[in-house]
């Protein structure tokens, strides 16, 4: 199983959130936005995210109404994400769903590939497999 990086023996905060991260009428992602928000603000220890990020019951998936590819859009999702909560400092874990439609529709799902990851960023995101087992401290 995956393991965090030790830390000390005091009280940790642990942000859990699940997808999908649109409104159900737009893939404007104001719900990740505002997730991302109170990550900024909270400072959570680790932050565990759960797809789908890019839905594909989504209507406008469904429709092929995005103005790019399913690849880019969830591209541009990982990243808003990573970003967004690269100042709090958290630990950021990232799980896949059977519902992310640019992912691979398996059971067990392997990780999300995230080849362009910022080097900044590979010790604090974690990109783990579902199911899968956490241990935190």
């Amino acid at each position: 199983s995956p393991k965090l990086p030790l830390f000390p023996p005091e009280q940790r905060m642990v942000l859990v959130a699940c997808g999908p991260f649109t409104p159900s009428d737009g893939v404007a992602f104001e719900p990740l936005s505002d997730l991302l928000d109170v990550v900024a603000r909270d400072r959570p220890d680790v932050c565990i995210l759960l797809g789908p990020f890019l839905d594909a019951k989504h209507e406008q998936v469904e429709s092929c109404q995005l103005l790019g590819s399913f690849s880019d859009v969830f591209r541009l999702c990982l990243r808003t994400i990573v970003e967004g909560t690269r100042s709090a400092g958290s630990q950021l874990v990232l799980v896949p769903s059977l519902r992310d439609v640019s992912h691979d529709f398996v059971y067990p799902q392997p990780p999300f590939p995230f080849p362009d990851l910022p080097k900044e960023d590979r010790a604090r995101v974690l990109l783990v497999p579902e199911p899968c087992t956490l241990d935190i401290d």
